[in-house]
């Protein structure tokens, strides 16, 4: 049971034809949304629109971005058995793509005024920008401080007999993972739509961000998965810097998570936060390696 599991989730080839899939259908839920829209500016369609994603094109950049979160929550999960830093990594990437989704959104609420920072959607587009660069510099510092003792990655190669245990332990972990992460994707989207277009504008309003829906209890799990997988590698290695290591990596989602709760500029500063902080981990640790302490 466990090989077949795991040929039909996280195999190579699964990965693969899940890329091809969910990039098919990114580029047709862009055509459809850029339809929509135009329908609804030609008035032939009537939609309760009450966040404005009907009425720009600019904003259908959002759709096809939502599927690509989609497909880097399963590498995040695909990851999680290989590589510890990867799995981490792919995290802040998906932070780090939801706040280029919301600029493409932001972009066509956009109000090019002389007063551009008394204006709050114009401020937040700012603060977002500005994250994005600081964000995509602080993963691409993280995955150089990749520096694995033994390559996870390449089954051919002989690992210890007790990381192979952790590792087959995690395989079973991230196979339980995806069904998760497929319902509760499923049952978000289900309210979003029923929340954007069958309820009213109050109701709407306070449910239409799908971020809120989803990846807080997507992050939620994602703690609760590295608080396991921390106390199951004690059974494994009690080397002090790997320890502080994941314990970090657990603060770091955290900080993820809470982010959700709050908007405006505190939001994009708690995002930055949380990636430097778990940067400054992997490289303290990094440096920990090099340390020879005595046995005793």
């Amino acid at each position: 049971m466990y090989d077949f599991f795991y040929s039909k989730l996280l195999s190579g080839k699964v990965r693969e034809k899940s890329e091809v899939v969910i990039i098919s259908i990114a580029i047709v839920s862009f055509i459809i949304h850029l339809l929509l829209v135009a329908l609804a500016n030609l008035n032939i369609l009537g939609l309760n629109d009450y966040s404005g994603i009907f009425l720009n094109p600019i904003a259908a950049i959002y759709t096809p971005f939502s599927f690509i979160l989609i497909y880097e929550v399963y590498l995040l999960v695909y990851y999680l058995p290989k590589s510890t830093t990867i799995y981490i990594g792919k995290q802040y990437e998906i932070i780090t793509l939801i706040v280029i989704r919301r600029i493409f959104n932001d972009l066509a609420n956009l109000e090019f005024t002389p007063d551009w920072f008394k204006v709050e959607n114009d401020i937040q587009f700012t603060y977002d920008l500005v994250a994005t660069l600081v964000l995509f510099f602080m993963i691409f510092i993280f995955y150089r401080l990749n520096d694995r003792k033994f390559d996870e990655m390449h089954p051919d190669k002989k690992l210890p007999a007790e990381v192979v245990k952790f590792i087959k332990m995690k395989n079973i972990i991230a196979m339980c993972l995806i069904p998760v992460f497929l319902i509760l994707g499923s049952l978000g989207l289900i309210r979003w739509v029923h929340g954007h277009f069958f309820t009213l504008s109050q109701m709407a309003s306070s449910i239409k961000d799908i971020n809120s829906i989803f990846f807080n209890d997507f992050f939620t799990i994602l703690i609760l998965t590295d608080v396991l997988l921390l106390l199951i590698s004690f059974l494994y290695t009690d080397k002090f810097n790997i320890v502080i290591r994941n314990s970090g990596f657990i603060i770091s989602t955290i900080l993820i998570k809470l982010s959700f709760g709050i908007g405006g500029f505190l939001n994009t500063v708690l995002i930055v936060v949380a990636v430097f902080f778990g940067v400054a981990i992997l490289f303290i640790h990094n440096q920990y390696e090099k340390i020879t302490l005595p046995e005793d």
